[in-house]
């Protein structure tokens, strides 16, 4: 008990500064700039122009909708804590946009503020959270097309974002530099969160398969091979999920698993190289 209060506290506090982060680049780099960096928080800066509704109350007001969506779909578990990060968000982001711009240089802006949300997100995501926005549209999605990528979706929501920042202010020069924000986001959260190509291969031999592989689909959007095995004494009957993983997001594998079986037989080795979706493209890499 102790030690989930702990993991809870840690979790809550990691939340906070990723909140803080991510406000700072909003509110400081990039809406005062006109750079509207894609997803819900693009869109919240371009309604703004509209209504004069301070860009954090807009994105709250936004994602309501979507965070219910995400209620039906995934349940408390995953919702509670993107509630609370995502209020985080909205209190800074009003409050810090009293103090206006720290610089006018639109590539310094669209850096600084795509990096500083790069790390943001990924601080909230290996805390098993969101902010909210299209990160549970693009879940929710998945859950009926799981061939479709990610970064394909992400891709596709922030390029339409970016078109209609170039609509709002009559501005090539901001959409593009919007783009670069968009771009270096990323960039740093995909260095953060899954580092090299050095990953995990896991074996998991559990009497709760199913819940095993639902929690793996829902909080680390991953997927399993289900590999059908016979215990060599027992002669019953089991299945073995067979998993590859970044190495960074292991240690939350390794929770969700103890989490619900603390008798699973796990097996984990190192895989140096993975190709297919979510890692390198075998056609590209071997040129």
């Amino acid at each position: 008990m102790e030690r989930e209060v702990i993991k809870r506290v840690k979790c809550y506090v990691i939340l906070t500064a990723a909140a803080v982060i991510y406000a700072v680049a909003i509110s400081l780099f990039l809406d005062p700039n006109n750079i509207a960096p894609g997803g819900v928080t693009g869109i919240s800066i371009l309604v703004n122009r509209f209504t004069r509704i301070p860009t954090g109350t807009v994105n709250m007001l936004i994602n309501i909708p979507i965070v219910l969506l995400g209620l039906w779909k995934f349940g408390w578990r995953f919702i509670c804590s993107t509630m609370y990060a995502l209020a985080l968000i909205t209190f800074f982001i009003n409050t810090l946009a009293a103090y206006g711009a720290v610089t006018d240089d639109l590539l310094i802006a669209a850096v600084l503020g795509g990096a500083l949300i790069g790390v943001a997100l990924a601080l909230v995501f290996k805390a098993g959270a969101t902010t909210g926005g299209i990160d549970i549209i693009v879940k929710v999605v998945r859950t009926k097309r799981r061939h479709v990528k990610t970064n394909i979706l992400f891709l596709v929501f922030d390029s339409i974002v970016i078109l209609a920042s170039w609509i709002v202010f009559q501005d090539m020069t901001v959409a593009f530099y919007a783009g670069i924000a968009v771009v270096t986001d990323s960039i740093v959260m995909d260095k953060i969160l899954y580092g090299s190509d050095e990953a995990k291969l896991v074996y998991i031999i559990s009497e709760k398969p199913e819940q095993v592989k639902q929690r793996l689909f829902d909080e680390l959007d991953t997927t399993a091979t289900i590999i059908t095995a016979r215990g060599a004494y027992t002669n019953a009957p089991k299945e073995m999920l067979m998993i590859v993983t970044r190495k960074q997001m292991y240690p939350r594998l390794e929770e969700i698993v103890k989490d619900e079986d603390t008798s699973a037989f796990m097996i984990v080795s190192s895989a140096s190289e993975i190709f297919g979706e979510g890692y390198k493209d075998i056609t590209r890499d071997k040129i």
